[in-house]
């Protein structure tokens, strides 16, 4: 047998292989089907007004209930992952989402519809949030940032095959055929999620729940490692979730820093994801240009993660997280100029690079911050709080199109909260997480 301590400090820094490396990429397939099950209602929502005689706008509500479910769902059922552990987390959010999005294929009225995509939406919060601390104590310590972005990358993959999955289902099959295609694939990763999705071996280590020895010798084994003759002495458990952690000594600032970044980069971001054909439209971008704004946006959205977090792991975090953010905001100026040019579309990939690689890298700050007793529940309420922001940004950008803003006033005013967002990282101290 070997001691504890030797086995905890080698493990971080080995090779990314075997249930560690298997472990991150069904957290990335999550991350891909959770942002499918997010869009699945903006594709179908033209097709459901036309069918209930009821005008798009109508729908709004629908809109605002699903957000409001994922915050509900990254607060409050991501936390009880640092009680009942990552996996199961995991495996109840995937049956919420999968289950959920596929009964909504029976829904008949708007108010049943609200009902659906809010329970869809705690599902989704939670995957979110719960999938980012799997990835942050499974990945190397030197590569851990990268690993984090990686996940996160799925994100818009999702966006991007679930548009072409709309454009070719709907038309021919009906906005119940796009639900029931969504659905009944996150349903599919329920027994992949439970035969091959490994607990949190940090959090088994440093939480201690009831079997934490013979769950963790089994991981162990598994990794070609000697088995552990006792668990390392407890230094803290969680039996509830501990909100009031975040907040304990220099936290309570770090905490507060990091939940007003995430609001502004939220408010950013769902600024420009919920209006973008309309700004291209606006910017003189012919209409078949326009359609594919969303796509370029969402393939830039990409590289610009993984980027991200490839230069994070090499220069620092917050830096890069920060410079990603301030080029937003240029570019975001620069854009308010540009017109009637297929130049539009560069800028929106661009833009798209900026905003979600700065973005993401706040996930991979948020899980640095918080120590394994609460890092579910850190992580989970700081998506919870910047929320707010993704509610805010499209309804004052909507208001302020309606009242006539010009396209470089709007890409100025929504340049602020990046800029702000990037100046505040910088400022949030990091301890060293137990």
């Amino acid at each position: 047998m070997i001691t504890t301590p030797s086995i905890v400090a080698n493990i971080p820094t080995e090779r990314l292989v075997g249930i560690r490396l298997s472990s991150i990429l069904i957290c990335f397939l999550m991350n891909l089907l959770d942002d499918m099950d997010v869009l699945v209602i903006s594709y179908t929502a033209p097709a459901i007004a036309r069918e209930w005689g009821t005008a798009p706008a109508n729908l709004g509500l629908v809109f605002s209930v699903g957000l409001l479910g994922m915050a509900v769902g990254a607060m409050f059922l991501a936390s009880q992952a640092d009680v009942i552990g990552r996996r199961r987390i995991i495996l109840l959010s995937a049956g919420l989402m999968g289950g959920c999005v596929l009964a909504t294929i029976y829904v008949q009225s708007v108010p049943m519809l609200v009902v659906a995509r809010f329970v869809s939406g705690v599902g989704i919060g939670s995957m979110l949030a719960s999938t980012t601390t799997l990835t942050a104590e499974y990945a190397p310590v030197r590569t851990k940032d990268f690993w984090v972005s990686f996940v996160m990358s799925g994100y818009p993959i999702g966006a991007v095959l679930s548009g072409i999955a709309a454009a070719h289902i709907i038309p021919d099959y009906g906005w119940r055929a796009m639900f029931s295609m969504a659905g009944m694939a996150t349903l599919f990763t329920v027994p992949i999620i439970y035969f091959f999705l490994a607990e949190s071996l940090d959090f088994l280590l440093k939480t201690q729940p009831k079997g934490a020895l013979k769950q963790a010798n089994e991981l162990i084994r598994k990794m070609g490692r000697t088995s552990l003759a006792e668990l390392p002495p407890l230094q803290a458990t969680v039996t509830k979730a501990a909100v009031n952690e975040l907040f304990s000594g220099h936290r309570r600032t770090a905490t507060l820093l990091l939940w007003t970044a995430l609001f502004m980069a939220f408010a950013t971001l769902y600024f420009l994801t919920m209006w973008i054909p309309k700004l291209a439209a606006n910017a003189g971008l012919p209409m078949r240009l326009a359609i594919y704004a969303g796509t370029v946006f969402n393939l830039g959205a990409f590289f610009g993660i993984v980027t991200q977090g490839y230069l994070s792991a090499r220069l620092g975090l917050q830096r890069v997280i920060c410079g990603f953010l301030l080029v937003t905001a240029s570019l975001m100026i620069v854009f308010g100029f540009v017109s009637g040019s297929a130049f539009v579309l560069v800028l929106f990939g661009l833009i798209g690079f900026g905003v979600q690689g700065g973005f993401v890298g706040m996930y991979s700050l948020a899980a640095k911050l918080y120590p394994t007793r609460v890092r579910a529940t850190g992580v989970g309420w700081a998506v919870g709080a910047g929320r707010i922001g993704a509610v805010a940004g499209p309804l004052v950008g909507g208001l302020l199109i309606g009242t006539g803003w010009s396209m470089s006033a709007n890409f100025m005013l929504f340049a602020i909260p990046a800029l702000i967002a990037g100046f505040i990282i910088l400022r949030i101290r990091l301890s060293d997480p137990l």
